[in-house]
């Protein structure tokens, strides 16, 4: 029986906020462990005057994660899942997903309380090309700019001036107390999440099996088939941060069957690609194996080609 674990994260409030809730979660677990958070910068938090899809992905935001472990500073990484690259090295696995949050975006502004009434030429937000994506095919009057930092700094940003809206997770400004900043909560049928959005993720070594059985009681069962169809589908387009892939996947109780949802556009918002499908928890990875398919025979391959030669 282990006596103690080390948590490795990020330093933004946020990846904070994450690694507590899972050391809280280990400690009701086993009130005797001694649980340390080993807090990191990553390059993905320090240039933040360059675009993420410039820098290469959000898999910067796990590299030095993956060195602690690796070098033994910490013994798991706790992500936002929707940042974690859906092909792992073999060094590592997920060992638990954490039962999803609010998956849902939300518009932050001081002048409306919806995207539709912003006035022409509004200028909006967002790091996310699938955000850049689906903003601009619903309101093509609005000008959508980069922005990067972390919530509150975002929100700087947006208070003086720089930006008359920004799109976060709604996730991310409820566990930071900053309910009262959402103007509304975009649904699902506004705009598609990124796969695992709202997901905490804990990552470990792939043959550690002490740890893997301190984290497994974390994970949701639910949660799991669910992300597991979101990622099948971003791993069959071969996607990342760098290409505008939305995908979303939900049980219905009714059929006991997972619904997923999944959707490819242009930069400019003038192509939208969607698919759907369904099956039973099981297949999960067969059926966003599936839908990425449907995504590929209806054109997806030649928008994100154009993407990537942007």
């Amino acid at each position: 029986m282990r006596e103690s674990i080390r948590i490795a994260t990020r330093r933004s409030p946020l990846a904070i906020w994450q690694a507590e809730f899972v050391r809280k979660k280990l400690w009701e677990l086993n009130p005797e462990l001694e649980v340390e958070l080993v807090a990191l910068n990553t390059k993905g938090d320090q240039a933040l005057d360059v675009a993420l899809s410039e820098l290469g992905g959000k898999g910067l935001f796990i590299n030095e994660l993956e060195s602690a472990l690796l070098d033994g500073r910490a013994d798991i990484a706790v992500h936002s899942l929707k940042d974690m690259p859906t092909t792992l090295s073999e060094n590592f696995c997920l060992g638990a997903v954490c039962a999803r949050g609010n998956p849902c975006d939300a518009l932050v502004t001081n002048l409306s309380s919806s995207l539709k009434n912003l006035k022409p030429g509004s200028i909006v937000g967002t790091s996310s090309l699938r955000r850049r994506s689906q903003l601009l095919a619903a309101h093509p009057h609005l000008e959508v700019r980069e922005i990067r930092g972390n919530v509150n700094t975002r929100l700087d940003k947006l208070d003086n001036g720089s930006y008359h809206a920004i799109i976060l997770a709604s996730i991310g400004l409820e566990r930071l107390k900053l309910h009262h900043r959402i103007s509304c909560r975009l649904s699902i049928n506004e705009m598609l999440p990124a796969p695992g959005q709202g997901v905490i993720a804990v990552q470990c070594h792939a043959g550690d099996p002490s740890i893997k059985s301190l984290i497994v009681p974390l994970h949701d069962e639910i949660t799991g088939y669910c992300v597991a169809a979101e990622r099948a589908v971003s791993a069959r387009l071969n996607g990342n941060c760098q290409v505008p892939i939305a995908a979303y996947a939900e049980l219905q109780g009714e059929r006991n069957e997972i619904v997923l949802r999944a959707m490819v556009g242009s930069l400019d918002g003038t192509s939208i690609i969607c698919a759907r499908d369904w099956d039973c928890p099981n297949n999960a990875v067969k059926l966003g194996n599936r839908v990425g398919d449907k995504l590929l025979g209806l054109g997806a391959d030649k928008i994100l080609n154009n993407v990537a030669g942007t």
